[in-house]
């Protein structure tokens, strides 16, 4: 199988960046760097940016999709792996 990277390089990177963020937060959460709540706090953190900003004209509905995949990795899903 020979892989085509040109297909949406901004959609292969951004889930890049989702695997290896998820893999560091579990990381550091294992190793005890995170207590849970500190890593509760911050995702929630992230995700309620994004849901305040999803009133935003332009890219609303983007921000409430990535405040989704947010919440989603904060209830213990892997958001990698959401289905399409």
């Amino acid at each position: 199988m020979q892989l085509d990277m040109s297909q949406n390089p901004s959609e292969l990177a951004g889930l890049a960046a989702l695997a290896i963020c998820e893999s560091l937060l579990l990381t550091l959460k294992e190793s005890g760097a995170l207590t849970e709540a500190a890593l509760a706090g911050l995702l929630d953190d992230a995700a309620r940016a994004h849901e305040n900003m999803a009133a935003e004209p332009v890219d609303g509905i983007h921000h409430m999709l990535v405040a989704k995949i947010i919440r989603q990795i904060a209830s213990g899903s892997d958001a990698v792996r959401i289905p399409r």
